[in-house]
């Protein structure tokens, strides 16, 4: 198995489904916790040098009770939940590094975290006002939930957000990539993709089926790296280089991941160097049109 490729379950942690962290060889900046309601009664991260974002990947409501550093009191919050990762955007929650965190939750909580060392301030976010954005046009369009990107989200570290792909389209045309510091023109980070799968929703299938998509990275310069993966829901890979790029959700099956990046660059930035052997490709979008089936919401 490829140190950058992690099928579900394995990287379970005690009551975790997943869990992300600086243990993982090669990883430094990023990370992310995947709880389910069906492994424990409550969740709980002690307090450290981790800002984090907290919302539902799917099920009714997770109500979070946190502690500042320095406070002796502790705060609750409930968070409302979706049906599904295709189902909208979705409430979050931002809680600074020093922080004690517990949960009680009905359904699956992603934890998405940075390695920070400044605190910014707790940020509660109702799903109608986290933005929606449309990118790429055809078979690259796709939908993406900007929670945590530099515009929208207070953070020292952090950049995240999700991302819907529909059947049979393509993100990430063309492959770029983000491993090196050009001040306003490439950012250094590496990033954490958790991926999920299900069938168009235009569709009703009988019995058995696979949902599959793939994903593709490789050298930007002389760092090793070459990786065609087949993507099942559930699956994580990490990108600690390289350029990324296509993920391809199969014609039958759309496809959902969520991206997490971070870095040891001085600013916090999301600028990205495309493989200029595909640059080309975005000028054909001019006459395209972004795919009908786009807004995926509730």
């Amino acid at each position: 198995m490829s140190q950058w490729y992690y099928p579900k379950g394995s990287l379970r942690q005690g009551p975790w489904e997943a869990v992300v962290d600086e243990s993982l060889p090669g990883w430094k900046h990023t990370g992310m916790r995947l709880a389910d309601a069906a492994d424990a009664p409550v969740f709980e991260i002690t307090a450290d040098n981790k800002e984090r974002v907290i919302y539902m990947l799917s099920g009714a409501t997770t109500e979070v009770t946190y502690s500042l550093v320095g406070s002796h009191q502790s705060e609750t919050v409930v968070l409302q939940g979706r049906q599904s990762v295709f189902h909208g955007a979705v409430d979050y929650l931002f809680l600074p590094p020093e922080t004690t965190i517990s949960f009680t939750t009905s359904g699956r909580v992603m934890v998405v975290e940075a390695v920070a060392s400044q605190a910014h301030p707790v940020q509660l976010r109702r799903a109608a006002d986290v933005p929606l954005l449309l990118r790429g046009k055809g078979r690259s369009s796709r939908q993406i939930h900007d929670f945590g990107g530099v515009d929208h989200l207070e953070a020292d570290r952090m950049v995240a957000v999700e991302v819907i792909a529909p059947s049979g389209n393509w993100s990430g045309v063309p492959p770029h990539k983000h491993d090196t510091y050009i001040p306003g023109v490439e950012s250094n980070l590496e990033e954490v993709y958790y991926f999920e799968l299900a069938p168009d929703r235009a569709y009703s299938p009988s019995g058995e089926i696979d949902p599959v998509a793939y994903f593709r990275t490789y050298s930007s310069d002389e760092r090793e790296m070459d990786e065609l993966f087949e993507i099942r829901n559930g699956d994580i890979v990490l990108v600690p280089y390289g350029y990324h790029g296509p993920a391809a959700a199969m014609p039958g099956y759309d496809l959902y991941f969520m991206n997490v990046m971070a870095g040891p660059d001085p600013d916090r930035s999301w600028n990205v160097s495309d493989d200029p052997k595909h640059q080309w490709i975005r000028d054909t979008w001019d006459s395209e049109e972004v795919d009908p089936r786009l807004p995926y919401t509730a």
